[in-house]
C-alpha cells in the first residue's frame, strides 16, 4: 500500500478514471509482488511448461471429440498473469465498483452538492482510488496462488493462450509433497482441457461471463458500511486511508431474481469444472503415479478457494467456486456412459441443452430418458441462424466475419 499513499494526493486532485482505477491496481498488485517475490521464468520452465501442454494435449485426443484449443503455449510469471487477465477483471468488477463509488456520493447531502459543484469529482476519484487499491492487493495475493490462465474456472486470458504459471505450481507441489513434474503435467491437462471447452463452444465465454455480470449487477451495497468506513477517512492524514477496508459491502440482494441469478451462475461454473475434472481423469487413466491425490487435490481446492480468492470474493461481493462440483462430474460421466464422448460434448451445442441444476440429482435420467429426444434437438438445431454466430456448432469451422470469441 506505499505506493498507493504517495500518490493518493496526486489522485484526489486528478480526474476521475471511473469507477476503479485500474493503473492504480495493477501499481499495488506490482508492488505486492516485487515485496513478496514474483520469480522470473527460467528457459527451461519454459521448455517444461511447452512440453507438459503438448503432452496433454496428446493424452486429451481419446478424451474429447475436439482437437486442441491451444494456439499459443505461456509460461507466465505472477505480474504476467495479472496484465494478461486485467482485461477480463475490468469487465467482472466495474459494474460492482460503480454502485460503491454511487453510494460513496449518495452520502453527500443534496443541500451541499451544489456548494461543492465541480468538487464532486473528487469523490469519484476518492472510490475509485480505494477501491484500485484494494483491488489491487486482492489481485496480487491471487497472482501468487493461481497455478493457469483458467485455474479459477473463468476465461480470464486471451482466447487460444494456455498458460502456466511455473513459480506457483512449484510452491503448491511442495504443500502437496509431490513430484513437480507431476503436478505440472496434471495443471498442463486441466489447462488444455480448459481451453478445448472454450474454444469449440464458442458462445461459452460470453455465457459464463453474462453470468457472473448479471449476478454482480444484482449485489446492493450496504451504505452503512460505507458510511462508517469513510468516518474513519482524515483529509489531513494519507495513512488513515490504511484504515478503511471495503471487504463486505457488497451483499447479494435476497430477492426471487437474484437467487435465480446465483442459481444459474453456480450450474455454469460447476458444469464447467466438472467436464474438465471428468475429461482430465478419462484421460489420465493410471498414467500418473499420484492422479488419485492429484484429483482430490484439485477438486478440494475449486471447491473451497484459497485464502486470496476468499479475499476477493469478500471485496467484490462474487465467489467464483463450483459448488456441487462432484454431481456435475458426475453427469458428464453419465453422458459419456450412454451417449458416448461425441454425445457427451454434443449437448455443449446450446445453452438451451445444458443440464439444469435440477438435472444434478438424477444424472442417469438425464443421460437417458430426461433428454431421450436431445439427439433430435441437435438433429434440428439451426446453428447458423442469421444474427446468431455464437451459437454455432461446437468443433465447426468458424465462419467468415467470426472474431475469436464469438
Amino acid at each position: 500500500m506505499q505506493q498507493f499513499m504517495s500518490q493518493l494526493q496526486h489522485l484526489l486532485s486528478a480526474p476521475g478514471s471511473g469507477p476503479v482505477n485500474w493503473d492504480l491496481a495493477r501499481q499495488v498488485a506490482a508492488s505486492q509482488l516485487a515485496a513478496a517475490g514474483d520469480p522470473a521464468v527460467s528457459p527451461s520452465e519454459r521448455t517444461a511448461v511447452t512440453e507438459a501442454l503438448r503432452l496433454a494435449d496428446l493424452w486429451l485426443e481419446p478424451a474429447t471429440s475436439w482437437p486442441t484449443g491451444i494456439r499459443t503455449a505461456s509460461a507466465w510469471n505472477r505480474n504476467e498473469w495479472i496484465y494478461k487477465t486485467l482485461d477480463v477483471w475490468r469487465k467482472l468488477c466495474d459494474p460492482v465498483a460503480a454502485r460503491m463509488v454511487g453510494a460513496m456520493g449518495d452520502l453527500v447531502p443534496p443541500e451541499a452538492r451544489a456548494q461543492l459543484g465541480p468538487m464532486q469529482s473528487m469523490v469519484a476519484t476518492l472510490g475509485g482510488a480505494l477501491f484500485g487499491g484494494q483491488l489491487g492487493q486482492a489481485l496480487g495475493s491471487l497472482a501468487a496462488e493461481v497455478l493457469s490462465a483458467g485455474d479459477i474456472g473463468l476465461p480470464l486470458g486471451p482466447a487460444g493462450t494456455a498458460a502456466l504459471v511455473p513459480a506457483n505450481i512449484r510452491a503448491y507441489g511442495e504443500g502437496l509433497e509431490l513430484p513437480e513434474d507431476e503436478v505440472r503435467l496434471y495443471v498442463a491437462l486441466r489447462e488444455a482441457a480448459h481451453q478445448r471447452l472454450f474454444e469449440h463452444v464458442p458462445w461459452l465465454r460470453g455465457h459464463v461471463l453474462t453470468a457472473v455480470e448479471t449476478y454482480a449487477s444484482g449485489i446492493r451495497v450496504n451504505r452503512e458500511a460505507i458510511e462508517e468506513a469513510m468516518g474513519r477517512l482524515d483529509p489531513t492524514d494519507p495513512e488513515s486511508m490504511q484504515a478503511i477496508a471495503l471487504e463486505g459491502i457488497f451483499t447479494p440482494e435476497d430477492t426471487p431474481a437474484q437467487k435465480a441469478s446465483l442459481a444459474r451462475l453456480e450450474t455454469v461454473l460447476a458444469l464447467v469444472e466438472g467436464w474438465v475434472c471428468h475429461v482430465v481423469d478419462s484421460a489420465v487413466g493410471e498414467r500418473l503415479p499420484n492422479v488419485v491425490r492429484l484429483a482430490e487435490a484439485f477438486r478440494r481446492r475449486r471447491a473451497a478457494g484459497g485464502p486470496a480468492e476468499q479475499t476477493f470474493a469478500a471485496l467484490v461481493g462474487l465467489e467464483l467456486r463450483p459448488r456441487r462440483l462432484r454431481e456435475a462430474a458426475a453427469l458428464w460421466a453419465a453422458l459419456t456412459e450412454h451417449r458416448g464422448i461425441a454425445g457427451r460434448d454434443a449437448v455443449w451445442g446450446h445453452p438451451d441443452l445444458l443440464p439444469s441444476d435440477d438435472d444434478f440429482a438424477d444424472p442417469v435420467a438425464f443421460a437417458t430418458a430426461a433428454r431421450a429426444d436431445l439427439d433430435d434437438e441437435l438433429a434440428n438445431f439451426d446453428f447458423s441462424a442469421p444474427g446468431a454466430p455464437e451459437e454455432q456448432a461446437p468443433g465447426s469451422p468458424r465462419r467468415e466475419g467470426d472474431t475469436e470469441e464469438s
